[in-house]
């Protein structure tokens, strides 16, 4: 008998413990977060260009996360929390901003970052939740208060003199172009000339050889001498032991179409991450 109690009593500690556990923090897989499944897929994808297309003009960053619940927390509390994990925005800019909508507990917050608290003043913010946002999902139209929220966002962002992002890693601001060394054709390709040039100047010399053609076309394309030093470091590597490394066969290193270097998705999951900027509690909060 006295073993039962013990064993209900433990479970009730712990049941009581698991109720009053915050609730986590999901990873930021995308620019789109809903763990309710409230969004369609062609709501999350239109809602992915628009910020997509925001980040590439002005550098600003803009997440949105749909939780059931955020109890027992405050949804100031755990949207602080959320930005703090997920570090929407850049660095030392800190331009992100995070919209959070707890379904169940029909609470919503938008979180600033500081860089945009100029902007996206609480005032705004608040006037943002109360006139664009809450209306639609009094009626139900949660995917239409989104966007619209997120559009207004967007405008005010767009209004905000920001610093100009910085182009993509491997790509030249003239031209338009981009370089990829870890392409399977850009591989294939260097690994073909340094066959050539080791067969006309023996390993050492032709590898060398290759390393420093490919930085002088990366330089032409790239401009910056350092990443064009890098880019013919690593064909110097692939041209000496190319042919050391099987590209088919038993299992195959490189495989077209969908294989192992198979072409990256369209799914806004794949590459988007914070940027490193931090937040202070700015912004507001509201219910419907």
């Amino acid at each position: 008998m006295i073993a039962a109690r013990a064993f209900l009593l433990a479970l009730f500690v712990c049941w009581a413990f698991a109720a009053s556990a915050d609730v986590a923090v999901p990873p930021l897989s995308g620019r789109v977060v809903d763990q309710t499944g409230t969004l369609s897929g062609s709501d999350i994808s239109a809602l992915n260009r628009t910020l997509r297309d925001l980040e590439a003009r002005k550098g600003s960053q803009v997440a949105v996360l749909i939780v059931p619940t955020t109890a027992p927390e405050t949804i100031e509390q755990y949207s602080i929390r959320v930005a703090e994990a997920w570090k929407i925005g850049r660095k030392k800019i800190d331009d992100g901003a995070l919209l959070v909508v707890a379904k169940n507990d029909r609470h919503l917050r938008i979180e600033v970052g500081y860089g945009l608290e100029g902007a996206l003043t609480d005032v705004t913010s608040k006037r943002i939740i109360d006139e664009i946002i809450v209306p639609k999902f009094r009626s139900g139209d949660f995917s239409g208060g989104i966007s619209a929220g997120v559009e207004r966002i967007v405008a005010v962002i767009n209004g905000e003199p920001l610093p100009a992002p910085e182009p993509p890693h491997w790509q030249s601001p003239g031209l338009g172009n981009s370089i990829d060394p870890l392409n399977p054709f850009v591989i294939v390709g260097v690994l073909a000339v340094a066959g050539i040039l080791r067969a006309a100047l023996g390993r050492l010399i032709g590898s060398a050889a290759t390393g420093g053609l490919v930085g002088f076309l990366a330089w032409l394309f790239v401009g910056s001498i350092a990443a064009s030093a890098i880019v013919g470091i690593v064909a110097f590597i692939f041209a000496f032991v190319g042919d050391m490394v099987p590209l088919t066969g038993g299992g195959g290193r490189y495989r077209g179409g969908s294989g192992g270097w198979g072409g990256g998705s369209s799914s806004d999951s794949g590459g988007f991450s914070g940027g490193g900027g931090s937040f202070g509690g700015g912004g507001a909060s509201g219910n419907w």
